[in-house]
């Protein structure tokens, strides 16, 4: 087993927080494993770069030598848990939750070695608990506590709508710690209400509380919200590996940092150098290849990685496209209307002049069909003239 120190600077490389620290360290200096759990409801089909986050600290939880219990929140995910909404998420049926399960643990491979993973779902214990033990487990929480979240709080200033059974997620969350006897949850920095819930519940299970990792809400292309399919914001790790890589190389290079801190596998003293390089006065562009390469790779193969580069040099640095430039989330709709939308043009009429004329390109390629439209979850870059460019990713 690695050293208690060494491990508990692994452990809270790029969280936001941990709870409580003095308690973690006397569970790893029994030498017993850590019983580590994270929890993903599967409420779509697959996986994006946000989600990896916590799967990348799970790994580094295998590395050291713990038992990571990687759980499926097919009961759960029935529910909806609403934090960060102002509304009440409408729950999926089971059918949803099934297919979507199915594709999370393939995924979830991808990063954690499946030899040293087990994989729960919480409709083992919820399907036992039965109407009258979730009436018991409901009896440990008070209504003026479940407001003291703050989504809760602000939809009950705001006289918003709050169902009876959104008070039930942190509750099932919180029963899932029990259930698994975890010594460790991981979470997102907008969970720590639900975790510190499945301490008081340990607790009264006549448990050792767990102790409490979370980890920063990853930002998506934009850089500002939170990766999101709904925001259009998001790279999917079952994307085509050209279309990972060229939204990470879309990727402004302050937020390019982050990426680092909470995506790459390198050590700290890896990106610290990289850091130097940049303020030496290295491109950030150059840094930035060797995150897309090593993300590309991670989740399909070195060859796809390196084959990506070179569509990217061949389409964006040897056309003179510029990595850096205005973003937009639009909805979908024709190429004419977008690029009234982003500005580029001032009316859709001149945006179809343009078109004919051929002075419209795509990802480098001339534009020759006025009718050209852009699906949803495409990020391109839309070009007009010599001189005029903006990414576009459609909602």
């Amino acid at each position: 087993m690695i050293d208690v120190d060494d491990q508990l600077t692994q452990i809270v490389r790029g969280a936001s927080e941990l709870l409580v620290k003095n308690e973690l360290i006397e569970r790893i200096k029994t030498g017993q494993p850590l019983r580590v759990k994270a929890g993903f409801d599967p409420t779509a089909p697959d996986l994006h770069l946000g989600h990896t986050v916590l799967l990348n600290k799970l790994r580094h939880f295998q590395k050291l030598g713990h038992h990571v219990m990687f759980l499926i929140g097919d009961f759960t995910g029935m529910i909806g848990d609403p934090t960060g909404k102002n509304a009440t998420r409408p729950p999926l049926t089971r059918g949803q939750i099934i297919a979507n399960a199915d594709t999370y643990r393939e995924q979830a491979f991808k990063v954690l070695d499946p030899d040293l993973t087990e994989v729960c779902f919480n409709s083992t214990w919820f399907d036992q608990l039965g109407a009258a033990g979730m009436i018991k487990l409901a009896a440990q929480h008070t209504v003026a506590r479940m407001l003291e979240r703050d989504d809760f709080s602000k939809r009950y200033t705001a006289e918003q709508p709050i169902a009876i059974h959104e008070f039930l997620y942190p509750l099932c969350q919180g029963y899932d710690s029990v259930a698994m006897k975890a010594d460790i949850e991981l979470g997102g920095t907008d969970q720590k209400f639900n975790l510190l819930v499945g301490r008081e519940l340990q607790k009264h299970y006549g448990q050792k509380p767990q102790c409490v990792l979370t980890m920063p809400l990853l930002e998506g292309l934009d850089g500002v919200n939170k990766m999101s399919k709904s925001q259009g914001n998001y790279i999917g790790i079952t994307e085509p590996a050209k279309e990972i890589f060229g939204k990470l190389m879309s990727i402004s290079d302050q937020l390019m940092w982050r990426y680092f801190d909470l995506l790459s596998f390198r050590t700290s003293a890896e990106i610290a150098e990289f850091r130097r390089e940049v303020a030496d006065g290295r491109n950030p562009r150059d840094v930035k290849i060797e995150l897309a390469i090593e993300i590309v790779t991670r989740f399909h193969s070195r060859k796809d990685a390196q084959d990506a580069l070179s569509d990217f040099e061949s389409r964006f640095q040897r056309g003179q496209i510029p990595t850096e430039m205005d973003e937009f989330v639009v909805a979908a709709g024709s190429v004419a209307q977008i690029l009234k939308a982003t500005g580029l043009v001032p009316s859709t009429s001149e945006a179809l002049r343009l078109i004919d004329a051929g002075g419209v390109r795509l990802d480098g390629e001339k534009i020759g069909d006025r009718s050209a439209s852009l699906a949803p979850q495409m990020t391109v870059v839309l070009q007009v003239g010599k001189r005029k460019y903006a990414r576009v990713t459609v909602q």
